[in-house]
């Protein structure tokens, strides 16, 4: 075989994506909960942006940013979960060198943005209860507005460079990824050259980042329980404490299997299967999105009472 057989020009290299590594049997087992909360996540999502949106009673600061929030769920499941049943469902797994750069700079993009939402969410938890009387003059529509533009700048420079760092690389021919969807390392280890600087940029985005943002999380947090102890009434401290019960939840759902997944590839070695990794991998993109609307619908009296008066709208029209 000749050099240049080796080295196959990346526009005409198409990959083939295999799903789960050692599950190809239950792989349409698999396909029904992936599904399911698929469907939950869009239907729910969509659902929680129409009563934000059209209510005007939830157009303040902490449903602003849950309208945020639900944006990126459906962003997040949507980029990954339709080729992923593909596979599943009839083992198309071919893609493209463009269209799997383009998956994973989406895939990693929107994750990010979301990191910093849910730090803007802290952010206004913090001064919902550290400072009420401020609240509505600090977290104003066009404060709110800027915070999301900057969370989406921020998102875009930290993970535009991927798609720099995995075009620079020279591929071998080899195109099967063990993964079901493209990722920044799983497009690198492809390559017959060094990835070094993609795996040093792979911890250095995330701890700039997601690591950044969990830490400023934190710190908020710590700010916020310091100032719920110093309230004397005990239904004022556990109210207080009752609208952070919904941030708290989404925040261990969407950080709790990222931080396993990062960690797990970096010191898990063999220890952990890689059908193991995978399989919590293509969980991950569902799971959070179709359970944040649930989380908030439980837990926000406004939007019980709002999704109460579509629904039996609904209801008389039919």
């Amino acid at each position: 075989m000749t050099s240049s057989s080796n080295h196959t020009n990346l526009r005409d290299i198409w990959y083939t994506m295999i799903g789960i590594p050692g599950l190809e049997d239950a792989h349409t087992w698999i396909s029904i909960p992936i599904c399911s909360m698929y469907i939950v996540a869009v239907v729910g999502n969509t659902l929680l942006l129409f009563l934000i949106f059209t209510e005007r009673s939830l157009h303040e600061p902490m449903y602003l940013f849950l309208s945020m929030l639900a944006l990126a769920d459906i962003f997040l499941s949507t980029v990954t979960t339709p080729k992923m049943l593909a596979i599943f469902w009839f083992q198309d797994g071919g893609i493209s060198f463009g269209s799997c750069v383009s998956q994973m700079f989406f895939l990693h993009f929107i994750y990010v943005a979301e990191s910093a939402i849910l730090l803007a969410m802290a952010f206004d938890r913090y001064i919902a209860i550290c400072y009420p009387l401020r609240y509505t003059t600090v977290l104003t529509p066009s404060v709110i507005g800027k915070i999301g533009v900057a969370s989406v700048i921020r998102s875009f420079f930290i993970c535009f460079p991927l798609v720099f760092l995995v075009y620079r690389l020279t591929y071998c021919g080899k195109n099967i990824i063990r993964h079901s969807y493209c990722e920044h390392m799983g497009i690198a280890r492809l390559a017959c050259d060094s990835i070094k600087v993609n795996i040093y940029y792979g911890v250095i985005g995330p701890l700039f980042s997601t690591c950044l943002d969990v830490v400023l999380i934190i710190i908020s947090y710590i700010f916020i329980l310091c100032s719920v102890f110093r309230i004397a009434s005990q239904d004022a401290r556990l109210k207080a404490l009752g609208t952070c019960g919904s941030h708290v939840c989404v925040i261990l759902l969407f950080y709790t299997p990222a931080f396993f997944s990062f960690f797990a590839h970096r010191f898990g070695g063999h220890n952990i299967p890689l059908h193991v990794h995978i399989l919590l991998a293509n969980l991950y993109v569902v799971v959070p999105p179709s359970l944040n609307p649930i989380i908030y619908g439980i837990k926000t009296k406004q939007i019980q009472e709002k999704f109460l008066q579509v629904f039996s709208l609904s209801r008389k029209f039919c």
